[in-house]
């Protein structure tokens, strides 16, 4: 198998795992920032939110422009997938990771 190949099975198998978890409405700039924060949630303490500046942070979506970081945070906020910490007053959220949860 040469190396495009592989990357076309790769591709095949990550789009049949989100449709598997519902996530394969997300656009690939709200897909990366969805994952980020999970990716930061999963590094602390579970019970803790995340800040939006260490989920900027991380590697999937620290080249995005601003706005366009900011557009994909409130999408993902608005379908439920992440949601604003109680007891905050803003920045931080809490990721919605239990809807991969078998």
């Amino acid at each position: 198998m040469n190396r495009i190949s592989a990357l076309f099975e790769l591709r095949c198998i990550l789009r049949d795992m989100e449709r598997d978890i519902g996530l394969q409405e997300l656009s690939a700039t709200e897909m990366d920032v969805f994952l980020a924060a999970h990716a930061v949630a999963e590094r602390g303490d579970r019970e803790n939110p995340v800040t939006s500046d260490q989920i900027r942070q991380h590697q999937l979506v620290s080249n995005l422009a601003q706005a366009t970081y900011h557009r994909a945070l409130r999408s993902l906020l608005k379908l439920g997938l992440l949601e604003k910490a109680q007891g905050y007053k803003s920045r931080m959220y809490v990721v919605r990771s239990d809807i991969a949860d078998p």
